[in-house]
């Protein structure tokens, strides 16, 4: 039984991470749908307000705000609004920088989170386009433009952009370097076929006309956002040419927190938006339910994969040969040359995924949704 369940378990996990993409891939190259198409131009570009909700200090904003505004827009046609989080501070600060008349600062709504201050940064912009973007990264010159026009076009009603890391910040592990690297071409391939399956939130744009207030508490505007629009007939788009540079460095920890408040945003959404799982109300059904949810159960599967293998090593070497070799691994990643720092940052990086994983969901088994981190 243990055998067959950790086969069942394997195939799994490779279809999961392995078949869905492959088929992804095969049909939106059968759709030939180029998200990236130029399409119809407007016949005048929109005002857009690009939105930054916080809780970042003054300077880190200050930094932000400056490379928005000097982005390849019309400057009578860009301005900024900063959110700041209801609970990040008493006294709002002042812009006295350039471009004072195209910034504005608002507190967030009450009872404070990312979505709190979004639905205020909403309310003060007056652009007909919408670009969000977070504290921590610097736009491409022409994202905005890329973006703007992208939403523009008939049935789109948002469209991502492609985060990367800026040139001089500490890359992430291996394991989270090929993560992201299959997501930013998943996502393009989704979007080839309808949709992609959410956005990157330090980067995507939507038409104002189609927002509506996010609930209080909401984890991830960037997944509810799309959702919503694809549950009403809109389309999701992924614009590669519009990039945002994380200028942050990568670590485990960061990463650890950024997965277990993500992955529990998935299970929020499922509770707060029960359509998502209906497949005559969503048209990107197979697509949420194998991009989103089944990824949780990896750790799972793993888990049986692994009994499975000890029960079969310890059957065939014995118990004491078994511990042996695991000791013999464990000081292997303890040695300090290159190789086996390499494994070792791969090895823990992969472990740490894993457990925030477990960790999401149990956060939504007990409904705990309070896990914004700045």
């Amino acid at each position: 039984m243990l055998s067959v369940a950790a086969l069942a378990s394997l195939f799994c996990i490779v279809a999961v991470w392995g078949l869905y993409p492959a088929l992804i891939g095969v049909i939106a190259a059968l759709v030939r749908r180029d998200a990236d198409a130029a399409g119809a131009r407007p016949a005048a570009l929109p005002r857009v307000t690009a939105i930054v909700a916080t809780r970042a200090d003054a300077m880190a904003v200050r930094e932000r705000v400056n490379d928005l505004l000097q982005s390849e827009y019309p400057d009578a046609l860009l301005d900024v609004v900063v959110a700041y989080d209801a609970r990040a501070t008493e006294t709002l600060p002042m812009w006295t920088g350039p471009g004072r008349d195209r910034v504005r600062i608002v507190r967030g709504d009450e009872p404070g989170g990312k979505a709190s201050a979004l639905n205020a940064g909403v309310r003060a912009a007056r652009g007909d386009v919408l670009v969000f973007a977070d504290s921590g990264q610097r736009f491409g010159a022409d994202a905005i433009a890329l973006l703007t026009q992208a939403v523009m076009r008939p049935r789109v009603g948002a469209a991502s952009g492609r985060l990367e890391l800026a040139r001089g910040a500490r890359a992430p592990a291996l394991p989270l370097r090929l993560y992201w690297a299959l997501e930013r071409w998943l996502r393009r391939r989704e979007a080839q076929v309808h949709s992609a399956v959410g956005v990157t939130g330090a980067i995507y744009a939507m038409r104002r006309s189609l927002w509506t207030p996010l609930p209080a508490g909401l984890i991830l505007d960037d997944l509810y956002v799309p959702m919503q629009l694809v549950l009403s007939g809109h389309r999701v788009d992924f614009v590669d040419a519009a990039r945002a540079y994380e200028t942050r460095d990568t670590t485990d920890a960061n990463e650890y927190r950024r997965k277990v408040r993500t992955l529990t945003g998935v299970l929020q959404l499922c509770a707060w938006m029960p359509a998502t799982l209906v497949p005559v109300r969503n048209p990107v059904w197979a697509q949420f339910v194998t991009h989103k949810l089944l990824r949780l159960l990896t750790p799972y599967w793993v888990l049986v994969c692994v009994v499975w293998a000890v029960a079969v090593l310890e059957h065939r070497v014995g118990i004491v040969w078994l511990l042996g070799g695991a000791a013999a691994f464990a000081a292997l990643l303890q040695l300090r040359s290159k190789p086996f720092r390499v494994l070792r940052s791969a090895v823990v990086s992969s472990i740490l995924i894993q457990v925030a994983t477990v960790r999401a969901t149990a956060n939504g088994a007990r409904g705990r949704w309070d896990v914004w981190h700045a």
